[in-house]
Formats: C-alpha cells, structure tokens, sequence
C-alpha cells in the first residue's frame, strides 16, 4: 500500500466508525471496496492487517453498537470478506471470533439494521468473497449461516434473492471441488457435510407444493449447471433428476418457465453433451407436456445447439412451425395438410390455443415468427428449411389480419374475427416476411410476396408502424430479387411492381402522420441508393412526382422528417433524379436552386437533425465529385465553414471538420511514396504555399483553429486531428521558415491563447502561410491530442485522492489537503 494512504487510513477508519460523522455517498464507498480488493489482490491482506490495526477496530466496532448505519454495517461485511478471502487471514480474523460475531447467528442478524435490503445483501457479499478456501466451507457449517443463506433464497429484495441463490451455488461449488463423480454416487453419508445440507435443502424445495420454493431451486440448479461444468454436476443431476422429473408429472405444469431455463442451462453443458445421455429424453418429454406458448422457447433452445439428437431437433422444430401450419390448414381449399409438418397435421391442443382468445392467438403467432426469424440465418439451423410453406404462410397470416382471406372453414373465419386488423401479428409477420428474402422461392410465391406488401401500403388502416415495416420488408424483397438474378436493375417481374409502388408513395409522402412521411423518406433513400444508376429504375421513378413531393418536404414542420428529406435528396440529385431540368438553356439551375436551399436549411433551421443531414449530404456530394460542388467550390465551402463554426450542435460541427477533412485531402493529393512509380498522366501536386492559400481563402483555417478550443471534445478532437495531418503535409517541406515572432504570428497566437481561455470574440487576424507554418510547429498538438484522449476524471482518480475526498466531505481534513475532482 502507498505510504501516503497508509498514513491517512486511521483518520478514514475513525470517520467510518464514528456515528457522529456520516458518510452519505455510497460510490466513495463502493470505491473504498474496489480499492481494497485490488490491494488484497497484490499484497498480503494478513500483512495489510497487521500494519494496519486500525482496519480491524473498524470490523470491530461495527458489531458494539446495534444502532450502527446500515451503511457502514454493510461496508464492513463486505470489507471482512474480502480480507478473509485469503486462508492465513482468515485464521488471523477468526482467533478473534471477529468473522463469528459478523456472519454468525448472534451477529448482524439480530440487529435493527438487518431489515435494510443492504445489509443482507453486504452480508451475502462478505461471504461471496470469504467462500474461497477449505476453511471457508467448515466455517459456513459451525457459524449457522447455511440456515441463512437458505432462509434468504425467498428474501423479499429481488437483488438479495438473486445474490443468496449465487452465493448457494458458490458454496456447493467449494464443497464439491474436486470430488469424483464415482465418490458421490455412494450413499448420503459420502457427501461433504455442507454439500449434503446443501442438496438436502434443494430436495425438500423441490418437493414442496409452493411454486415460489420449487422456483428458488430451479434457479439455483439452472445457475449451477451453467457454471460448474465438473464431473460432479452428473452425479448431482442423477440424485435430484428424478424430482425434477415428477415436476412434468403435474397437470399444469408448475414453474414451466423455470424448468425450460434449467433444462437448457443443463444441454449446453458439456457434461450432458453425448448422444445417449437422459437429458434428450427429458427434453423430448418437455416440449410434449408443455403447453404451445411455454414449448416456444425450449424449441428455440434445443434448435439453437450445436451437438443434439436429430430426432429432437425434427420435435422442436415442428412445435414452432404449429401455429404456421393451423394458419395455412384454416385457409386450404379443400381441407388438407400444411405441407409444414411432412404429412402431418396440427394438433388439436395448439388449435384450441389458437382460436381461445385474441390475446392467446397473437402470442403464439407472434412467438413463432420471431423465433423461426431467429433460426433461418444460422448455419446450423434447422435444414432442409421449408421456404415455400412458410412464405405462403406468412402471406396468408397477413392476409388473415388484414381481412383479405377468404375463409372456407369455421375455423377459418374465427381466425379472421381473431386477427383482424392486430397490429402486433401484423409486426411481427411483416418482420419475418424480410428475413424469408434471404432465401428463394417459387416465383408464384414471390409475387404473393409482393401482392401481400403492396396491399398494406395502399391500406389505409395500416397504423404507422406497421407501414415503416412493410416498407422495410419490400426493400429487402426487392433487393433479394434483383441479386437473385445476378443484377442490380429491376427485373421484368420487378418493374410493374414499382409502377404500381411509386403511386401509392405518392401518396404516403403526404399523408397528415408524420412517421408515415418519414418511412416513406428512408425507404425512397435506400432504393436510391442501391438503383440510382439503373434505367429501368430511373424511367419509373423520374414518371412519378416523388421528387418535386420529396423536395417540398424540405420544409415539413417536422424535423424528423426535413432530415430525412434532406438525406432523401442528395441521394437523389447525386445521380440528377431529384427534378427534371427546367430547360436547355439551365441545365444547372436545379442543381443550383437544390444547393441554396440546403445551405439556407443549415444557416437558419431551428433543429439539428436537418443541419446534421445537410452536412452529411454536402460531405458525400464532395467525396463523390457531385457536380454541384464543382462550379465555384471555394465560395461555397467558405459558406459552410463560415455558418458551421457558429452552430451550437456540437454534431454539426463534428459533421463540418470531417467536410474540411475531405476538402483538405483532395486538396493537398495522394501522398507521396517513394516506392510507387508516378503515373504519366497524375496531375501535379499543388505546392504547399498555394495549399495554406486556398485553406485560408475557403475558412477552413480558422474554423479548424477554433474547433481546437472547442468545449465538446469530439470537436477539439476532430480539430486536432486534421491540424496534424495539415502539420504533416505542409510543414516539413513547404519552404517556409514560419513567420515565428513576427506581428502577425503574436497576434494569431495571443487570439488562440484567448480562444483558450474561452473569450472567443477576439479576431485571428491574418492567416497567411507563414503564419500558419509558425503557428503550427508552435502548438504542441501531440499533447493535446493525448490530452483530449484522456478520461474526463483524469486529473486525479487515485486512492490517495479519493481517502481525501471522503475525508474532507465529512470535515476531517484541513482546507488545504481535500482534492475534490
């Protein structure tokens, strides 16, 4: 330990034990609790002990008075643990019976402060800590605190509960360490004592007719099995498996879910992992005993394994596709099977779930959808994959809740008074809908795909979320459709599609829902940019209104949606969709009129959202060589920088460095390499001097110098970086000596010292190149980089300082010694 903190510990042990002086912030103590764990971790906590009386006064004083805080009450528990961690410090604590008086029957347990959740749970701690060791489990026996710990397991605080059931596991754990399985199949008195109370406890749990009991032990073997992957683990499952069994036994089934996290928690370890292990049975009499809704996430487990019998894999995957398959069978015509299930049909019980209520109907559906979502993308999910019969049953799901199916049965039509116009099925099939476009399928199929999506985009009873998902779950039919066919254009099948979509955009583009607008937006950005260059897609699109609606959504009310209008048309105008030309003799003037419009958006609109698009899309547009950019690009990124120096959205300042970053690239060229021969044809590289001139002619030079003072520091960040590269590129081989000393170079270095301290009012003065040069070899822009790189609480986070803080909050120290970060 540092001299200096061993020196100001008997002040901080008196302050904690003192009830006068109450120490009311739990982070300092939680602190105090991590340092002191680092410390036992690299020294002797014995020896810590022994240099250190004062800390064991402290664990002492904590058991003389019952009215003690029950902070300080569970400071100490925690504390004592820790110490006791290590064997010969335990001994040392125990000669005392200090450890018996804090975790002991006759200690804490009985004191007013024991109600208090914190108080348990420092208790539970303390021991968490304290179980490491041999001595630790005789002790846990002799003390009394087994019946604790178990009494515990019910606590009222969730977080208490959930400790004791870790701490149970940790102690089981302890004692059976290193057993052989064959040692524990003998009878009971071969068992370690702790062990045997231990397992004895869970034995009568799991007998009890009190599901919270039954609970609390299924929970600590789940916790267990997926802990501890010892031989002994088998041994313990072939004494308690045959209560656990007992549970499936019962009509209904107690504490289903409880079950279905152990039994997974079991199948993922490898001790139960051979092919001829019981478990699979066990599994296989689940998912049959379980109801449809509480089998869903077991199948989902069991499909999810990398090692399982294949038999069980083909049973849990069937319980997923049942509620698919009694949608399809209520809309056959005639009455038939699925084609889900090979051959056969649904089953009565998973029928009855469905048509039973509203409520019961879409969580089965629901369920299912997400959990076969899940599956299809894994590798080692269930093959063959049914594609054909589940994108049928997914559209006829949807036909169902939108009211377009035709029933030819009763159970048909009660699933569509069941489903109808239930958004939450709606959702979650139009979400699985997309991820089935990963796949192929009959081109029959796909057009009912499209037909499905296209008839919920024209609806207008579909609520805003469910269009965003439609209009996700087109874009990737559309897109999968096209790289089916090994080509990026809209296929013949594609293209009536999109006459028919663009309309009905059309109009969502102004419907009176602002989330509406919005999804409409992203869906015409993306598609954009995945066709914009296709002329079966332009032809369509460039029939259509949407650019003229999308640039009238510049001025939205909502800025939500003005960002997306933005993003929407730079997308559109890098490939010139964005209007048609007003004529031959003004073949820029749209550009020209675009570009306007989305400065006057960046100077004057009151949210961030679209000033953070604008600056994006100009970003883009100067990567891209956008010819927008290239008539007259140094009046407009003087523009730019010019109004995004000011803005108060540090984003958009953020947005505007990474424009100067771009600008600065393409200025300054490639850079040279001296093991790359030069191509012919390579333009020149503009000498240094004519670099710092445009840099200083466009702004970018003093907007970079006062994003450097910047008080957001991705701003500051950003800044330095790009003055480093400019360093870098400029500096070493311009030719310039740097106007070091000059008028000019004192009066941009006493405005930056200004900037500095925050007075940014004062001018730069004149940026010419050698005064560029000189200011920036002068500013130590390494250090600052490492600076801005560093923690906010960098200035001082060490145990010295943080013994001080706790110290000078309750008064202990001097006015000169706090150091109050």
């Amino acid at each position: 330990m540092d001299p200096e903190c061993s020196r100001l510990l008997p002040a901080l042990c008196a302050v904690l034990a003192d009830p006068r002086q109450l120490v009311t912030d739990d982070t300092c103590l939680e602190k105090l609790l991590d340092w002191f764990k680092t410390v036992t971790e690299a020294e002797s906590s014995l020896l810590l002990l022994e240099e250190n009386p004062c800390l064991v006064d402290l664990l002492s004083h904590a058991l003389k008075f019952q009215d003690v805080s029950s902070r300080i009450l569970s400071f100490s528990l925690r504390l004592a643990g820790i110490f006791a961690a290590q064997e010969n410090c335990f001994q040392y604590l125990q000669q005392g019976e200090l450890l018996l008086g804090l975790f002991g029957e006759a200690g804490p347990l009985g004191f007013p402060a024991w109600n208090v959740p914190s108080v348990r749970s420092g208790w539970i701690q303390g021991l968490c800590s304290l179980a490491q060791h041999p001595s630790a489990e005789q002790f846990l026996i002799e003390c009394g605190a087994m019946d604790t710990i178990f009494s515990l397991q019910g606590d009222s605080s969730l977080f208490v509960a959930s400790a004791a059931s870790q701490l149970l596991v940790q102690v089981l754990g302890l004692s059976l360490q290193g057993r052989a399985t064959l040692q524990l199949g003998l009878p009971d008195g071969d068992w370690p004592s702790c062990a045997q109370s231990i397992v004895g406890y869970l034995e009568e749990s799991l007998r009890s007719e009190a599901t919270p009991q039954v609970m609390q032990a299924l929970k600590v073997l789940t916790t267990m099995f997926g802990r501890c992957h010892q031989p002994w683990t088998e041994a313990l499952w072939m004494r308690l498996s045959p209560l656990v069994v007992c549970l499936l036994e019962k009509d209904p089934v107690p504490t289903a879910h409880s079950l279905v996290d152990l039994f997974l928690s079991m199948a993922r370890s490898p001790v139960f992992g051979s092919s001829d292990c019981d478990l699979w049975v066990t599994l296989a009499q689940t998912l049959s005993r379980l109801s449809p809704m509480q089998a869903g996430p077991l199948a989902l487990g069991i499909l999810k394994l990398h090692v399982c019998p294949q038999a069980l894999r083909t049973q849990a995957f069937d319980v997923l596709l049942l509620p698919l398959a009694c949608v399809l069978e209520a809309a056959a015509q005639p009455p038939g099977s699925s084609g889900l299930l090979d051959g056969t049909g649904s089953s009565p019980a998973m029928a009855d779930a469905l048509l039973a209520s509203t409520s019961s109907c879409a969580g089965l559906l629901c369920q299912s959808l997400a959990h076969l979502g899940e599956l299809q993308p894994l590798p080692h999910g269930p093959r063959p994959w049914p594609q054909a019969p589940l994108l049928k049953a997914t559209v006829t799901t949807l036909c169902f809740c939108s009211g377009s199916a035709v029933p030819v049965s009763s159970v048909g039509g009660r699933l569509c008074r069941i489903l109808a116009g239930c958004v939450r099925v709606q959702r979650a099939a139009l979400d699985f809908l997309g991820t089935l476009s990963q796949g192929t399928g009959p081109q029959e199929s796909v057009m009912q795909v499209f037909a499905i999506l296209l008839e919920y985009l024209r609806s207008p009873e579909s609520s805003p979320t469910v269009l965003k998902k439609a209009f996700q779950a087109t874009l990737r039919w559309l897109l999968s459709t096209s790289k089916a066919r090994g080509s990026n254009d809209p296929g013949c099948h594609t293209q009536p599609f999109l006459r028919e979509l663009f309309p009905v955009m059309q109009k969502r583009l102004c419907n009176p829902c602002w989330e509406v607008r919005d999804s409409a937006l992203e869906f015409l950005t993306h598609l954009t940019a995945h066709w914009e260059g296709q002329p079966g897609f332009r032809q369509a699109l460039l029939a259509s209104d949407m650019p003229e609606l999308t640039q009238q959504l510049l001025q939205d009310p909502e800025a939500y949606v003005r960002a997306s209008a933005v993003a929407a048309m730079g997308q559109l105008a890098s490939q010139g969709l964005h209007a048609t030309p007003t004529g031959p003799e003004h073949p820029g003037a749209q550009q020209k009129s675009l570009l306007q419009e989305l400065l006057h958006i960046l100077s004057t609109d009151s949210e961030g959202f679209p000033r953070r698009a604008v600056m994006q899309v100009f970003t883009r547009w100067l990567q891209d060589g956008h010819t927008a950019m290239a008539e007259d690009l140094e009046q407009f990124m003087a523009s730019v920088f010019q109004v995004v120096s000011r803005d108060l959205d540090w984003e958009v300042r953020v947005q505007g460095l990474e424009l100067a970053r771009v600008f600065l690239a393409q200025t300054l060229g490639p850079p040279d390499c001296p093991y790359v021969v030069a191509l012919p044809a390579a333009a020149p590289p503009i000498p240094p001097i004519e670099v710092l001139r445009t840099l200083g002619r466009v702004q970018l030079l003093e907007f970079a110098f006062r994003a450097l003072f910047d008080c957001d520091r991705p701003v500051a960040q950003k800044s330095c970086d790009l003055l480093l590269l400019l360093r870098a590129r400029t500096a070493p081989d311009s030719g310039l000596q740097g106007a070091g000393g000059g008028p000019d170079t004192a009066t941009v270095e006493a405005a930056l010292r200004a900037w500095q301290a925050g007075e940014q009012g004062q001018p730069l003065g004149e940026l010419v190149p050698e005064v560029v040069v000189a200011v920036l070899r002068a500013l130590d822009l390494e250090g600052l980089q490492a600076t801005l790189a560093q923690s906010s609480d960098h200035v001082e986070q060490s145990p010295r300082s943080l013994l001080q803080d706790v110290l000078a909050a309750v008064g202990a120290l001097g006015g000169h010694e706090a150091d109050c970060y």
